[in-house]
């Protein structure tokens, strides 16, 4: 008795089929790089005598952040300019002497060297004291000081970070196998957990010419303008790119595919003539047409985000339902509900789910 009854209208959601132009799509995970970052340090030791620059402050290369106590420096450095200007002057009175043959040969050079050693420790003693001046060594934005005024460095000590942050390196690997799909100048795009909805976009500017032995995996480097800061060293990163010719498919979303090991299937919408006497649940006659579902076994392709490449099987403008699929059998009747459907999206975010 039931089985003879009409059954209701299954409610489902659809989508209907696109043809696009797809290129084999890559995806890597990778970690963006400063393309210049260091710890800036003192190549002499001394007491802090001043700061000169704010955490998180973009500086230029030359810029001075730390100088610091040079004031027993520059005693010396005077006391060293002095006995160099004497010994200059006393180099020039042998000379003289030299020219009318009152003193030696010998003694002119001696006096010659003595000039040069007094002026080349004066020299040092300036360069000592320049280092103790503490400058940015290239053009990036500083990170939180590490130092305090007043406090005593050691050479080597790091004073802060220095990060060039425009444009920005991103590392990422890639399967051996995918050696002969990666070109320098391939655009790339990325995105990060952090900034949802946002695409970044560079190229490939280096490729690492070995292949790990334990990874088996190679490297390569993209290169990304980042002028507003958004991207920062050691973030990780979702990467993906392009490679070859496009080719025209026809893309569904991935939840309208039932994925078996003995085919993928869809359910096919087709709108059919009723039944001459076909009656709602009622027992009301119904006429006209309706929307009916068989199961398709189609080829899959590719996947884009919520999306998968039909390769066989489908075609565009053929409608196919993408929820309520495990309440469905050949030539059930459905309604079409799409105010709450899967996302169809080649770049799925949390937001757009």
């Amino acid at each position: 008795f039931f089985d003879n009854m009409p059954q209701p209208a299954v409610a489902i959601s659809a989508y209907a089929a696109k043809g696009e132009n797809w290129t084999d799509a890559q995806e890597a995970v990778g970690t963006f790089v400063a393309i210049n970052g260091t710890d800036v340090t003192t190549e002499a030791g001394g007491v802090v005598r001043e700061l000169a620059f704010e955490a998180g402050q973009p500086v230029k290369a030359g810029t001075v952040l730390v100088r610091l106590n040079t004031a027993n420096e520059l005693a010396t450095l005077k006391s060293l300019q002095a006995t160099a200007k004497l010994a200059a002057v006393q180099r020039d009175r042998w000379r003289a002497l030299g020219k009318d043959k009152l003193v030696s040969e010998d003694e002119v050079q001696q006096r010659a060297t003595n000039a040069a050693s007094a002026q080349a420790d004066a020299d040092a003693q300036s360069a000592l004291i320049a280092q103790k001046t503490i400058r940015a060594p290239f053009s990036g934005v500083l990170g939180l000081r590490k130092v305090n005024l007043g406090q005593f460095v050691n050479p080597g000590d790091p004073i802060v970070s220095l990060q060039s942050l425009d444009p920005i390196y991103l590392d990422f690997s890639l399967p051996e196998q995918r050696i002969g799909d990666v070109l320098e100048g391939t655009a790339i795009r990325a995105s990060v957990d952090g900034l949802p909805g946002q695409t970044f976009e560079g190229k490939i500017t280096a490729i690492e010419p070995q292949v790990d032995i334990n990874t088996r995996n190679f490297k390569a480097q993209a290169t990304l303008a980042n002028s507003e800061f958004n991207l920062r060293p050691g973030t990780f990163a979702h990467v993906n790119f392009d490679t070859g010719a496009a080719q025209k498919v026809v893309v569904i979303p991935q939840t309208a595919v039932s994925f078996n090991p003995y085919g993928n299937s869809v359910y096919v919408i087709s709108q059919v003539r009723r039944a001459e006497g076909e009656k709602d649940m009622q027992g009301k006659p119904l006429t006209g047409n309706k929307l009916t579902v068989k199961q398709r076994f189609v080829k899959t392709g590719a996947t884009r985000g919520d999306l998968v490449a039909v390769t066989d099987g489908l075609k565009p403008g053929e409608r196919v339902v993408t929820s309520g699929l495990l309440k469905l059998r050949n030539d059930a009747e459905v309604t079409i509900n799409n105010k709450v459907q899967p996302t169809a999206s080649t770049t799925p975010t949390p937001e757009n789910r």
